[in-house]
């Protein structure tokens, strides 16, 4: 289930990351952006529902939030994590999750960066 999902995530990031960008140019990164906000809404919706309707057959968990999703984008789930860190009353916890997330993530990207330009 996790590797059907997966594979039709990664079709949809793929396809829908070209489509925005072909439209609306690349000047902001908008297919990412709204493939991060999608993903982390359907995250929202597929584990709420999933969490309130238990007739509902197990493997769609697989399936959808974390094989789909998953692959989509791994933003839902950093979102999701910070909104339970606040839900659960660790307001600190979930501010430094967004701060670390974004330095550190910016500053992994940029070594990555360097590192590729310095073996190419």
């Amino acid at each position: 289930m996790v590797a059907l999902g997966g594979a039709a995530g990664a079709m949809a990031r793929f396809w829908l990351g070209e489509y925005v960008g072909e439209r609306m140019g690349t000047r902001f990164p908008y297919g990412t952006f709204l493939i991060n906000i999608s993903g982390s809404f359907i995250v929202g919706l597929i584990i709420t529902l999933l969490a309130e309707r238990t007739h509902w057959n197990s493997n769609l968990r697989y399936l959808i939030p974390i094989g789909f999703v998953g692959a989509y984008t791994t933003f839902s789930t950093f979102e999701y994590e910070t909104l339970r860190a606040i839900q659960d009353g660790q307001v600190f916890v979930a501010i430094l999750n967004v701060v670390l997330s974004v330095v550190v993530g910016f500053l992994a990207v940029w070594g990555g960066v360097i590192a590729g330009r310095a073996v190419a």
